[in-house]
């Protein structure tokens, strides 16, 4: 078969649309062109190409940055043995060829609109995680990642991606150079992609904390997340009307115990705000050693609040999450505890104490 050998009729419903100019094997026999015919097109000057085993691209040149993701996503969503269909897409999605296929890492950053993954990087190798069960190989711009543990797509722009947080974690698993992990940790901060505590939660998946480029990012971007939701509750106060409270105190009984440090205090009605932006430092031990002093530590914030509900204080928790998302109906939740104060009994005096 030469190059010049003519087509199935069937080769005029394939569109010139770019979600087109990439198919897979199985797509173009289902468009009447045989796996012979799809070959010789590849030949040598001929006007297709293939990239990647069972995936074609219909034009000669180079392949654009999403046609690199659709042939990875086409090659690893390829039915597991013969005979047998791929996954339907997932809800959402809009191609079943890609099966479980899930893009993650820098690729999955680039769609997600992270501006600091860099694009030579993120274009020369895409990596797609796969179900564990499967036994494809990596091949060409490819990397192959099994995991039992197969996010929830987001779809963006018709392709599955691996939530911020994994994709981020599975890059960082994949750097070595300590300025762009910060740059990447900093960003998916600062740009709402993601919570520190999901960033932090993540990267000990990967099992990537303890490496020394990630340990000072991650020291630094706890810092700023807390800084970031330390700002977003003050915004929330005076933009939404809200009495001015005291600001970052200490709680203690005359003469007693400490009761804690609140990020916002309303003496005259008893009631504190406590952000919910503490890094998980535990996350950095043993496995052993993790558990127990998860337990430890929130069993003793846990008697902590309840002491204070005790004496009569209403203790309100703030997600940074929430304060970004839905502002409005965090303000209201503070200002019902404020007015909720009138028909309680009065709280036990405390002394504060700036923090």
């Amino acid at each position: 078969m030469t190059q010049d050998t003519p087509l199935s009729p069937c080769h005029s419903r394939i569109a010139p649309d770019a979600r087109e100019r990439v198919l897979s094997a199985a797509q173009l026999k289902a468009r009447g062109i045989s796996p012979a015919q799809s070959a010789g097109r590849c030949l040598p000057g001929g006007p297709w190409q293939q990239p990647l085993p069972g995936v074609f691209v219909l034009h000669p040149g180079p392949l654009s940055d999403r046609e690199r993701l659709r042939s990875a996503l086409l090659y690893a969503g390829r039915p597991p043995a013969a005979g047998r269909r791929s996954a339907p897409a997932r809800a959402g999605g809009t191609d079943p060829g890609y099966g479980e296929a899930v893009l993650t890492g820098l690729a999955a950053l680039s769609l997600h609109g992270f501006t600091t993954a860099p694009p030579a990087l993120a274009t020369d190798r895409v990596d797609v995680l796969v179900p564990r069960a499967r036994r494809l190989r990596s091949a060409g711009h490819v990397r192959l990642t099994r995991t039992s543990d197969l996010p929830e797509a987001e779809w963006v722009d018709g392709l599955p991606v691996a939530p911020a947080g994994r994709a981020l974690a599975d890059a960082v698993a994949g750097l070595g150079d300590a300025l762009v992990v910060r740059r990447l940790l900093t960003e998916a901060v600062r740009g709402g992609h993601c919570e520190p505590a999901v960033v932090v939660g993540e990267l000990n998946r990967a099992k990537v904390l303890g490496r020394p480029q990630v340990v000072h990012a991650v020291d630094s971007l706890l810092a700023e997340g807390r800084a970031l939701a330390e700002e977003r509750l003050y915004d929330l106060v005076r933009a939404h009307g809200l009495p001015e409270p005291l600001w970052n105190v200490d709680l203690r009984l005359p003469g007693g115990p400490h009761l804690g440090a609140v990020d916002a205090y309303w003496p005259d009605e008893a009631v504190a705000v406590e952000l919910e932006a503490r890094a998980p430092r535990h996350s950095r031990l043993p496995d052993g050693r993790l558990r127990q002093e998860h337990e430890s530590v929130w069993s003793a914030y846990t008697e902590r609040r309840e002491h204070l509900e005790r004496l009569g204080v209403t203790v309100v928790h703030l997600s940074p999450g929430k304060l970004r998302d839905a502002p409005r109906h965090q303000a209201a939740v503070v200002r019902t505890a404020l007015m909720a104060a009138a028909d309680r009994e009065p709280a036990a005096y405390v002394m504060i104490l700036p923090r």
